[in-house]
């Protein structure tokens, strides 16, 4: 990697590093630095795909950011959306922010979720207005600029540094007619072009649609025909975090005479936050508790919800379920959905909507209603935030490839030439001085997941993925100090799909354990003189194990997930009970074998007793 800093007299760099938001939909996250100073900018999630069993949500890969963790100086965030602060908490368990700055609406969802996790203490929170100026470090200042977007309270940054200004979008459209009334800071785009930009990161989700995004407050008159014409109750559900659409929908509601009932505890959240802050403005007694929903006419009830994009804990997927502990669709019922599906939730968002129709709801979504506006600026709004920067160097960002190419292209027939654009991927280095831009290198850069317990590795994916597809057989083997089998392995086959029955399955695995017991056993076995015989278990075991693998991919036809459980003579001294003989069709006793379990590179799980390692039961080990 080339030297960022002025040392040896080289030319000093700035160098920016995303580490997502490129060539995906989610997960925005960046990284400037400058010589030993580094500042974070905005840090997202993603949602989980189809393969992704159990897991909640997905953040990129911090390893780059944990190891030079002592030149963090501060983060920036540009608005509230999720993926752009929702990584922030599982960050702050792995490595210190000493400051973070945001927008208003942006640092009170963050407060929440850091109390929640009880991290408050991890970082400091500094509040900022459109036009501060903020000190980050030496190398680091930062300029907020009003823009518009679906959430309120949402900015541009102008980060000055040593070398010029570099402007981050952010999320942005240009909305001429606000709802909030909160316009795009056009002027100050334009004076920061005027006296120059060195480069400019600009948002990309939009860049293959022609013409501009229309206005937020075009759904208005749609929204309203929906509440005229629904005679029974309404249900809404749209994210949380659009606080304009969520603004829209409860005027429609004061203006229809309906109470509004709201169910998910992000929407909840938001609706205060945005309330204490003036950006949604209603009366007080608009809102009913959800445990009064029965006591008023179907005509005059507004159940406003999360759960627009099928996620599998969000009110409107449980109430389509009929999981939820308050509400059942029931004919008459009118659900609209105000959003439209995130890519990769296509299929969830339609299960959803079959559900509720089975269920006797009308239920009003697609495109063609006019009830959802995108927040992301197209093709007319890009050229006019390249005609206001005027940016020496450019680099599309957030977008999939194909919108990043698209917007490159455009940046070169507005007149940045080619060489002054790169087209990136997360973990690529882009290197600039005053007179170039380049892709210097990468930094590690890929994913975590994240379930109900926390980050967890790649590996428990890996078996979660093979348990789906093949199931999983686990076998558990008890010896004697002379390799002799004290009963017959117990073998049990879980998700497996197979014309073989199991007992004859059972019969190969014994005729394995023995062959390998009588043919190779004394290959493990060591005779020191004057010393008491030592076993190589660790050997045996793995020997044990792959013939085992081998076996059941060859007979099974598949490639169910291993768990092997050997019992070996230490195991047994510490076992105050008797290890009796048993049949193949008995269970092994609980204590009969205490053990360690670690993943295999064939995606098995192998298990071995040895006095120097920590042991636990088989038991636990095989669940």
């Amino acid at each position: 990697m080339s030297n960022n800093g002025s040392k040896n007299g080289k030319q000093p760099t700035l160098r920016i590093i995303p580490l997502g938001g490129l060539h995906e939909i989610g997960k925005n996250t960046c990284i400037f630095e400058y010589g030993d100073e580094m500042v974070l900018l905005d840090a997202g999630i993603g949602f989980p795909t189809d393969g992704m069993h159990g897991i909640n949500v997905v953040i990129p890969d911090m390893s780059y950011v944990l190891e030079n963790r002592h030149k963090i100086k501060g983060m920036i965030v540009t608005h509230g959306h999720e993926d752009h602060i929702g990584g922030i908490v599982y960050h702050l368990k792995q490595f210190d922010i000493p400051a973070i700055y945001g927008p208003h609406l942006a640092l009170n969802l963050l407060k929440d979720k850091l109390a929640e996790a009880g991290l408050e203490q991890r970082t400091e929170l500094h509040k900022v207005k459109p036009r501060d100026v903020v000190r980050i470090s030496p190398s680091f200042v930062v300029e907020y600029i009003r823009n518009t977007h679906s959430i309120a309270d949402s900015c541009t940054v102008a980060i000055n540094t040593p070398l010029g200004v570099v402007i981050h979008t952010g999320d942005f459209k240009v909305d001429h007619t606000p709802v909030d009334g909160e316009h795009f800071d056009l002027q100050r785009l334009a004076e920061h072009g005027d006296q120059g930009v060195l480069c400019l990161l600009s948002d990309s989700t939009n860049a293959e649609v022609p013409g501009h995004t229309p206005s937020e407050y075009s759904v208005y008159p749609n929204l309203d025909r929906v509440f005229y014409q629904t005679p029974g109750r309404l249900f809404v559900t749209t994210f949380a975090s659009s606080v304009h659409r969520v603004n829209i929908i409860l005027q429609l509601a004061e203006k229809h005479n309906r109470k509004v009932f709201v169910v998910g505890r992000s929407m909840l959240n938001v609706i205060a936050h945005a309330r204490e802050l003036g950006y949604i403005k209603c009366r007080d007694d608009l809102f009913e508790p959800l445990k009064g929903l029965r006591s008023i006419p179907d005509e005059k009830a507004l159940i406003l919800t999360t759960g627009s994009q099928g996620e599998t804990l969000a009110a409107m997927t449980r109430i389509a379920k009929g999981e939820h502990r308050h509400i059942d669709i029931k004919k008459g019922d009118t659900v609209v959905f105000s959003a439209n599906p995130i890519p990769g939730n296509t299929l969830a968002v339609c299960d959803t909507i079959d559900r509720l129709m089975m269920k006797g709801a009308e239920v009003i979504y697609g495109r063609h209603h006019g009830i959802h506006v995108s927040g992301h600026g197209s093709q007319e709004d890009h050229k006019l935030m390249l005609g206001l920067t005027k940016p020496k160097f450019f680099v599309p960002v957030h977008g999939q490839y194909r919108m990043l190419v698209k917007h490159a292209r455009m940046a070169h027939k507005m007149g940045i030439p080619e060489e002054n654009t790169v087209i990136i991927d997360n973990g690529d280095i882009v290197e600039l001085t005053r007179d170039r831009i380049q892709i210097a290198g990468q930094v590690p850069s890929g994913i975590q997941f994240v379930d109900n317990a926390g980050v967890i590795h790649d590996g428990v994916m890996e078996e979660r993925q093979q348990l789906a597809e093949d199931g999983a057989v686990t076998v558990a083997v008890a010896v004697d100090g002379h390799l002799q089998m004290l009963a017959n392995p117990e073998v049990h086959l879980r998700g497996v799909a197979s014309m073989m029955e199991r007992s004859l399955f059972q019969q190969l695995v014994v005729r394995t354990v023995e062959r390998i017991l009588s043919e190779q056993g004394q290959n493990f076995v060591n005779h020191p003189k004057g010393k008491t015989v030592q076993v190589d278990w660790d050997g045996l075991k793995d020997e044990l194990q792959s013939s085992i693998e081998r076996l059941a991919r060859r007979e099974l036809r598949c490639r169910p997930l291993v768990v092997f459980l050997l019992q070996t003579p230490e195991d047994q001294a510490q076992d105050t009970s008797p290890v009796k003989p048993t049949s193949p069709k008995s269970k092994p006793k609980k204590t009969a074998a205490k053990a360690e379990s670690t993943p295999t590179k064939a995606g098995s799980t192998t298990t071995v007793s040895t006095p120097r390692r920590r042991r636990r039961s088989a038991a636990s080990a095989a669940s």
